[in-house]
């Protein structure tokens, strides 16, 4: 009976063109990987400014390990709580700004325990309809009343606002980059909503960290609201090229997370390596501002190309490009015919995103060369003139 059902899944994912299979890379992630045996440019990395093989952040995890070995061995909470964490936490803190910091092993653990353990179903949470799945799936734990606002909507967030009231807490979740449109939340707006009708306000910095703001903090700094947000959490697998979570606030939220969070308190520690890798990104991040601006000199030069090209990609404002196809189909052929021609791109779809609007997804890095950028759009260029787009 099992296998039925499962077939049966698999057979209707795979006839609305839904169906999802492993591809294997092979070596580093890099500008250009071997993918399936197949040496191709990668655009599709959120490897942002180039530092998941940065040799310095290998060589600091080898140092870690060295000292500390390979696992922390216990929660956090037991006897798995060790230097590498610690100081990673004090130099998170230090270049957000914040009070105190906590460090989860990923985002989606991040999230979903931050969420569930702050919310209640005497609460209410406001939410962007394109939140990630994290975020979602925290507020769903949490049980408390759960309102989504059409993307971006200030109008309709106001007046959900205005109409819910009566609850213990409220309070307002939002990506700061929207990781499959590539665009910005209108922050100064949340923000001065947030306030007005006394709700808590927390950012998911994810896909913002490394990459906006003057010094790379996130979209709190490109907005000058550091000071504004309650709850800041971001990831360090994308520009900081290495593994886990943060959450940055108060002292009283760290710790209220520490005893209450299940998703940090109930799992391993995150290895130490990892943790002394990620604290090397973040020196680099700090010191090496021309790698951020390389980053964006290549964004702005692929979109305002593809843009020329006739290509649709909707309103992002970040290194990740949208190319609308509307159809699944379409985005896989799409992808399909790039990867023949040497150009990785992953070609996304519901559930991911909303229906109608399966689209390619390109992500830039700062370590992408001129060549790289120019290839890549030649080919996109050509598979856009076979398939109609442009």
């Amino acid at each position: 009976m099992l296998n039925i059902f499962l077939q049966d899944g698999l057979t209707d994912l795979e006839q609305k063109g839904l169906k999802r299979t492993l591809r294997l890379v092979e070596g580093a992630q890099e500008a250009r990987i071997t993918i399936d045996g197949q040496k191709v440019l990668n655009f599709c990395s959120n490897n942002y400014l180039g530092l998941a093989n940065d040799p310095r952040l290998k060589q600091a995890a080898i140092e870690c390990i060295q000292r500390e070995g390979l696992s922390s061995g216990a929660s956090r909470l037991v006897c798995g709580n060790m230097n590498a964490h610690k100081l990673l936490e004090e130099k998170i803190e230090h270049f957000k700004g914040t009070e105190a910091c906590l460090v989860f092993s990923t985002g989606y653990m991040a999230n979903v325990g931050i969420i569930s353990s702050l919310f209640d179903r005497d609460d209410i949470i406001f939410a962007d309809r394109l939140n990630h799945a994290s975020i979602i799936d925290g507020i769903l734990l949490s049980r408390a009343e759960f309102k989504r606002y059409p993307h971006k909507d200030m109008t309709a967030l106001e007046n959900m606002l205005k109409n819910f009231s009566g609850y213990k807490k409220r309070a307002i979740i939002t990506d700061s980059v929207f990781s499959m449109d590539g665009d910005i939340a209108p922050l100064e707006k949340i923000v001065a909503l947030a306030q007005k009708y006394d709700c808590w306000l927390m950012l998911d910095e994810a896909h913002a960290f490394g990459v906006l703001g003057k010094n790379g903090k996130g979209a709190a700094e490109h907005f000058g609201l550091e000071d504004k947000i309650d709850i800041q959490m971001g990831t360090l697998s994308k520009a900081a090229g290495s593994f886990g979570a943060y959450v940055c606030g108060s002292l009283e939220l760290i710790s209220f997370l520490i005893n209450q969070a299940r998703s940090f308190i109930y799992t391993t520690a995150m290895p130490p390596g990892i943790a002394a890798a990620s604290y090397k990104a973040i020196e680099i991040i700090e010191k090496e501002p021309p790698l951020r601006q390389k980053l964006w000199n290549n964004t702005n030069y692929l979109l305002n190309e593809l843009k020329k090209f006739g290509f649709d990609t909707m309103m992002t404002q970040t290194p990740i490009i949208p190319i609308l196809m509307k159809e699944s189909d379409l985005a896989v052929e799409f992808s399909k015919r790039l990867f023949k021609r040497g150009v990785f791109v992953s070609a996304i779809r519901p559930p991911t995103i909303p229906n109608n609007t399966a689209r390619l997804r390109l992500t830039v890095m700062a370590t992408h060369t001129s060549t790289d950028l120019d290839c890549a759009l030649e080919q996109l260029k050509a598979v856009g003139k076979e398939l109609c787009l442009i």
